[in-house]
């Protein structure tokens, strides 16, 4: 037996991008960020993780999720490879989303 699961809660980078590669196909990728803290310092630390939306969780982020709303999303880690401009290889690791709850925004202090 084998288990790829990610379950997440954080707060929303930058606001989705939206695609629609096909008609009523919808895709959002979003960034979401955790913070954890860590060693004896107790330092903070965030990790930036990229989430890929399709359906209607990618339909949710398109009207509702702005930069800095909170989350909770569960999904499954893939790799997903690419050619960047200068010919280079890359590969990234991206959430697919099956499951996302808005858990409201984050407070802004004027």
């Amino acid at each position: 037996m084998s288990i790829n699961k990610v379950i997440l809660i954080g707060n929303v980078g930058s606001d989705p991008d939206i695609r629609y590669p096909e008609k009523d196909f919808v895709v959002a990728r979003l960034s979401l960020a955790t913070n954890e803290r860590r060693g004896e310092s107790n330092a903070e630390v965030t990790e930036w993780h990229t989430l890929m939306l399709t359906g209607s969780n990618a339909r949710i982020a398109e009207r509702y999720v702005r930069k800095g709303s909170k989350l909770y999303v569960e999904g499954h880690l893939r790799y997903r490879e690419y050619e960047d401009k200068f010919k280079i290889q890359r590969r990234v690791a991206v959430i697919d989303v099956t499951v996302m709850e808005l858990l409201g925004r984050q407070s802004t202090q004027n």
